[in-house]
């Protein structure tokens, strides 16, 4: 199922022994596309702070009662170091929260091609595998510093999105699965270019995130992403929806490898 970051902050977190938080933010990894660590606003008020827990402990999202479940205990995750996510995440602060859980890091797993328990293989998404050398020469380059390629979804909405020929909008959300924790779409708004429309972009022509200049870079022209599938937030996203839009972005294996929707849930947007 496809969930809309923006509507799942501020869901509550609840333990095995009670709620520890709320969902504040999401870490995602711009080469992988991966949602690397869910941030939680834990602790009662005045003692709130920030902590990262890995999805992979995460249950399935409730919608009806606006909360995710975790397989941890409050104290342990209270007991978690903190977050310091107003600035880019340190490989030290990941290795840390990591020794806290006794989780193996993800960069550190060669079994599994791009971390906690997402095994690479013939059906993996195709755009989801750096190569060895790109992924040695990101190890060396990040290493005890901070990872640039890991930033907050709330810092990245509101960035604008240039095609090869021009600027298209901003970011509005992103488009997670709750099966694969995978930005499956940016959702972004058009603005004057095309007044009163949105647009899904596939990461996979999402070339660049420049932090600095704000701005998220296509390999692709403006014509490609107007003639794309048109997007209506009133209508459900069935699997066959999502692949149409990655076979338009040339890249239909991850449409294809893309988990099937259960009936009913067919791409509801939360």
């Amino acid at each position: 199922m496809l969930w809309n970051a923006a509507r799942v902050r501020g869901f509550a977190v609840e333990a095995t022994d009670g709620r520890v938080g709320v969902v504040d933010d999401f870490l995602f990894d711009d080469v992988s596309w991966r949602v690397r660590w869910v941030v939680v606003e834990a602790g009662p008020w005045p003692s709130k702070r920030k902590v990262l827990l890995q999805p992979a402990v995460l249950g399935r999202i409730d919608r009806p009662d606006r909360e995710i479940s975790v397989a941890l205990t409050k104290r342990k995750v209270m007991e978690s170091p903190d977050a310091a996510t107003e600035r880019s995440v340190s490989r030290q602060m990941e290795t840390e929260v990591c020794d806290h859980y006794g989780w193996t890091p993800y960069w550190r797993d060669a079994v599994f091609e791009d971390g906690y328990g997402y095994v690479g293989g013939a059906t993996a998404p195709s755009i989801l595998l750096a190569s060895d050398g790109r992924r040695e020469a990101r190890a060396d380059r990040e290493r005890d510093e901070d990872d640039p390629h890991l930033r907050g979804m709330t810092a990245v909405t509101g960035y604008h999105v240039h095609a090869a020929d021009g600027a298209i909008g901003h970011v509005e959300d992103f488009l997670i699965g709750d099966s694969d924790w995978r930005v499956h779409f940016l959702l972004v708004d058009t603005g004057t270019w095309l007044p009163g429309r949105k647009v899904l972009i596939s990461p996979s022509i999402a070339q660049e995130i420049d932090w600095s200049a704000r701005t998220v870079r296509l390999a692709a022209d403006r014509q490609t992403v107007k003639d794309g599938p048109p997007y209506d937030a009133a209508t459900t996203l069935d699997a066959n929806s999502e692949r149409r839009i990655h076979d338009h972005y040339g890249d239909g294996d991850v449409g294809a490898a893309a988990p099937a929707y259960p009936s009913g849930d067919a791409g509801n947007f939360g």
